[in-house]
């Protein structure tokens, strides 16, 4: 029988370990078992389980714990999410115009969603925002922060973490051009 690429090796773990983590057989915080353990298991080489668990590492399913050495079941951040998806609308030559068109059809739901589920915290942090843009006439550079914080706020007292994902990678493609916008 003719051998399996190691490409084909190395897929097969890191959706084996994909799978467990989003079925939650492995849970969030969990200590993975050493790569030694992980290549026994599937029964390929240590390198192949090494290669899988830095695909897995890199989409941010898998991390370590500071002063670390072993990876660890991780949720992955707004951040690795929408870095990703933004690379991915880049690519797509999304324009400017097509993320404030998302933008508008999307912000109304998180202000609803906001305005139902709001908490006073959440509600104190939207003030402070609108207050220092409103004082901070003539500073683009600062108030294209302020806008980015204000709809980053918003999506924090919606309280719905599909907004909050799908907010991030808009506003991440948004934030160059909002100078332009407010000029």
């Amino acid at each position: 029988a003719a051998k399996r690429p190691r490409c084909c090796h190395r897929s097969r773990v890191s959706e084996a370990i994909r799978s467990r983590i989003l079925s939650r057989e492995l849970r969030e915080g969990e200590v993975l078992p050493t790569e030694t353990e992980l290549a026994r298991q599937f029964a390929v080489n240590r390198s192949t389980v090494r290669e899988a668990l830095r695909k897995l590492e890199s989409g941010g399913l898998l991390g370590r714990r500071r002063g670390g050495k072993r990876l660890v079941v991780t949720r992955p951040t707004r951040e690795t999410f929408g870095g990703g998806f933004s690379q991915a609308l880049t690519l797509h030559r999304a324009r400017v115009v097509d993320v404030w068109e998302a933008l508008q059809a999307v912000q109304p739901g998180i202000a609803a969603a906001a305005a139902e589920r709001r908490s006073a915290g959440a509600l104190a942090k939207l003030e402070a925002v609108t207050v220092r843009f409103a004082t901070r006439q003539g500073e683009r550079d600062a108030a294209v922060a302020d806008v980015a914080e204000f709809f980053d706020a918003l999506c924090e007292a919606c309280a719905n973490p599909v907004f909050q994902l799908l907010n991030e990678p808009l506003l991440r493609l948004l934030k160059p051009s909002l100078a332009v916008i407010i000029d």
